[in-house]
């Protein structure tokens, strides 16, 4: 605990430059303040502030110091209050980003929501990339790997793309054999509203063979409406497997060239690693782990 206190002497004499103001901020004498400090400098062998009577300012191994006592008062305030939060019901407002596949999220948030009433979500649905800390956020939920070493990570499913097209229009057009045959098709693709890159369709190409340019009868930048105009009957998809599930056991879609396509890819939920889970946060992380894909458990990266 000696060692607490002299840091927290220390933080705030550094702030205010002052062994006085730090005593009146903490409610102890400057002479308590200085001696706190002068402890600590002997405990750890190190000057961390050069003292006149004026004024003191931090040597550089103070610097570098304060920086690191920061934090590691900031983690003990965030444990005591998370402790403190245990016995509490999770509520407040929770703002969370998430892509534009409503069937597959909504009947998890819609559960949420009658579990956890006291908690107001705030949804953003976008298919384009936020900054999670600038833009607010308290979490989102994203395919792909983690790129940001502000951001924590919870792996909440896995996907698959896969090509489908209707009954009807594969009546009307000769299916698809090879990946070549897709120059002949009319092919629906998915444009990324973020960088106005087309969605890459996983084709295994065989060897000796060209990968085939893909012609686009339609281009839009959400896969929902895809799924509709796939229905319609209007040319061939690349959409992800939980999308086209009931479709496909109601007939309304078929699987075209499976044995040449080869995909995985990660649903995450992430949240900025700098906030401690609030009872509401954290209520929300371990839902949709449970929940999103309840047939592929959620594990921690």
């Amino acid at each position: 605990m000696e060692s607490m206190t002299g840091m927290t002497f220390f933080i705030h004499a550094a702030e205010t430059r002052s062994f006085s103001a730090a005593g009146r901020i903490l409610g102890v004498s400057s002479s308590a303040v200085g001696k706190g400090i002068a402890r600590l400098e002997q405990r750890l062998g190190v000057r961390l502030l050069h003292r006149s009577t004026r004024s003191i300012t931090l040597t550089a191994e103070g610097a570098m110091f304060l920086e690191r006592c920061r934090r590691i008062l900031q983690e003990l305030e965030a444990a005591e209050q998370e402790l403190l939060e245990t016995q509490q019901n999770p509520k407040g407002r929770l703002r969370v980003s998430l892509p534009l596949v409503s069937a597959l999220v909504m009947p998890s948030m819609t559960a949420f929501m009658a579990r956890y009433p006291d908690i107001e979500l705030d949804l953003d649905f976008t298919d384009t990339l936020v900054d999670v800390i600038n833009d607010g956020f308290d979490a989102v939920i994203r395919t792909g790997e983690l790129a940001d070493s502000r951001l924590m990570s919870r792996q909440l499913g896995k996907f698959q793309l896969q090509l489908v097209a209707s009954p009807a229009y594969l009546a009307r057009h000769p299916v698809p054999l090879v990946p070549a045959d897709l120059q002949q098709h009319a092919c629906l693709q998915h444009k990324f509203p973020s960088t106005g890159r087309f969605e890459h369709w996983p084709l295994v190409i065989p060897e000796g063979q060209m990968a085939p340019v893909l012609p686009a009868s339609m281009i839009c930048n959400t896969t929902e409406v895809l799924i509709d105009v796939a229905r319609a009957g209007l040319g061939i998809a690349c959409l992800p497997d939980f999308m086209v599930k009931q479709a496909i056991a109601a007939g309304e879609l078929i699987v075209v060239l499976r044995d040449y396509t080869q995909h995985q890819g990660v649903f995450r939920i992430l949240w900025p690693s700098s906030r401690y889970q609030t009872p509401k946060l954290r209520a929300f992380i371990d839902f949709m782990s449970s929940h999103l894909f309840p047939e592929v458990p959620g594990v921690n990266n």
